[in-house]
């Protein structure tokens, strides 16, 4: 049987600090390395260059799908991978990607992205959280990316309903939350130019909200992303559609953190009752409730949350809220209770 080929497709500007990590997580598994460059005048491209990539030069025009799209463009592999320079595949797990696309009939798949936040590199294991994206897909069958940030490839919508996705457990770490580099790289600067850009729209989706709400919450601009966060859910209940859950993590994550507990701890039953399995709406239920020293319905939310665990694709989830953070507070709860009966 013939070996599938990959591209893998990337735009880059200035990453000589990560790219070469990137590359050589990849360079024996791809077949050819589509480097889409906006402008660098560091070493980035002489690094490219060591690993036989074609570059090709791109005038940047505030949309990171159009750019992405002109990678395709070029790529001519069966499969199409598509990373950040801030990104590396788990190399361990190279021949099951390769074992799994040779098999499957699927067209698009979905990979665990481990975002690793913190101040500073070197990174926490612990400081982690896991979410799924549509990260490898068949070329060739008119898949383009949509959105001038936080793209996303989709099929022709069409076409849509005719292939079949699937979950491939192949990691892909991520670096680009680390303060240190968000701060180097004024990444929130350029992610709210754009996404305020995209909201001025008409008809934008209501997923720009909810990036909006995320960069004010990074920036500790509580009350702004409050705003934002809500606009988002809003706007999905307004096409008919179930906000994803995500949307609702942030928004009693906000809470929390505002100290506005007394209103979100029964509100937040109801987003409970759309996901009644996302282990992170559990834990900040139970943070509420800790709060409040209610630490018996604590416990009872702690313990759900161990009983769920984090292995859910389709959710995002932080490290430990399922493991060694909900087990912390089982512990602290039962301590609470325990002095009390004293």
């Amino acid at each position: 049987m013939q070996m599938p080929s990959i591209s893998l497709c990337m735009i880059v500007k200035n990453e000589e600090e990560f790219i070469e990590r990137c590359l050589k997580s990849v360079h024996e598994l791809v077949h050819e390395l589509i480097i889409v460059d906006t402008g660098s005048n560091d070493r980035t491209l002489e690094i490219c260059k060591k690993y036989n990539a074609a570059i090709y030069p791109y005038q940047w025009g505030d949309h990171f799908a159009d750019a992405r799209n002109f990678g395709l463009s070029r790529a001519n592999g069966d499969w199409i991978l598509w990373l950040d320079a801030d990104e590396e595949l788990e190399t361990s797990k190279s021949q099951l990607m390769m074992d799994f696309i040779t098999q499957t009939d699927a067209s698009m798949l979905f990979m665990p992205i481990i975002n690793y936040y913190g101040d500073t590199l070197p990174v926490k294991q612990e400081q982690a959280y896991y979410y799924h994206q549509p990260r490898l897909f068949r070329n060739n069958l008119g898949v383009k990316f949509y959105n001038r940030i936080h793209e996303t490839p989709n099929f022709p919508e069409q076409e849509d309903s005719r292939y079949k996705s699937e979950t491939l457990e192949v990691p892909i770490h991520h670096y680009g939350y680390i303060k240190e580099i968000t701060t180097k790289k004024k990444k929130s600067q350029r992610n709210l130019h754009l996404l305020q850009e995209e909201y001025q729209n008409p008809g934008h989706s209501p997923w720009i909200e909810y990036h909006l709400a995320s960069e004010f919450y990074r920036n500790q601009d509580y009350g702004i992303a409050f705003t934002y966060i809500n606009e988002s859910i809003l706007g999905f209940l307004l096409q008919g559609l179930k906000p994803p859950a995500i949307l609702y993590r942030l928004k009693y994550g906000i809470l929390y953190e505002t100290n506005s507990i007394d209103g979100a701890c029964s509100s937040i039953e109801k987003a409970l009752l759309l996901y009644p399995d996302y282990v992170e709406l559990h834990f900040i239920k139970g943070l509420m409730l800790f709060y409040k020293e209610e630490y018996s319905d604590a416990l009872d939310s702690f313990e759900k949350c161990l009983k769920l665990g984090e292995n859910h694709s389709e959710y995002l989830i932080m490290k430990g809220s399922g493991s060694f953070n909900a087990l912390h507070y089982k512990e602290s709860c039962l301590s609470k209770l325990n002095s009390t009966k004293i």
